[in-house]
């Protein structure tokens, strides 16, 4: 069970724009990461891989704490905003649920619940 110091830490690495390496320090080698209803990923390396990936075709992440993290037992939920600015210009922004379930002080599985209709370009007037 995390403590809210732990939590802190996660969310706090985070924050800093160190997405990879919160998987890397945070996630259990056999950690699982699914998206709303899609088939969940396994493996810290392959997550941090993809979540590298995603980082390297953006100019930059800003990413927001919504609300404290609630914590329950092994549970934790964090609301997050994040906004990508893709290398080839442009801007997207994109709320999200994380649902987590942690193994002592590291998180083994983790739901993002999420609107696909977020990440698509807004209109052009």
């Amino acid at each position: 069970m995390p403590s809210t110091e732990t939590v802190a830490r996660f969310t706090n690495q985070v924050l800093s724009g160190d997405h990879a390496g919160a998987i890397r320090d945070w996630y259990t080698a056999d950690a699982t990461v699914q998206e709303n209803q899609s088939p969940p990923k396994q493996g810290r390396d392959l997550l941090r891989a993809r979540e590298q990936a995603t980082l390297d075709r953006m100019e930059r992440v800003d990413t927001e704490l919504l609300a404290p993290p609630l914590i329950d037992g092994d549970t934790v939920v964090i609301r997050w905003r994040f906004t990508f600015y893709p290398t080839g210009g442009g801007k997207l922004m994109m709320e999200e649920v994380a649902w987590q379930s942690w193994r002592g002080d590291q998180i083994a599985n983790e739901t993002f619940f999420y609107d696909p209709a977020q990440m698509k370009p807004p209109p052009i007037a």
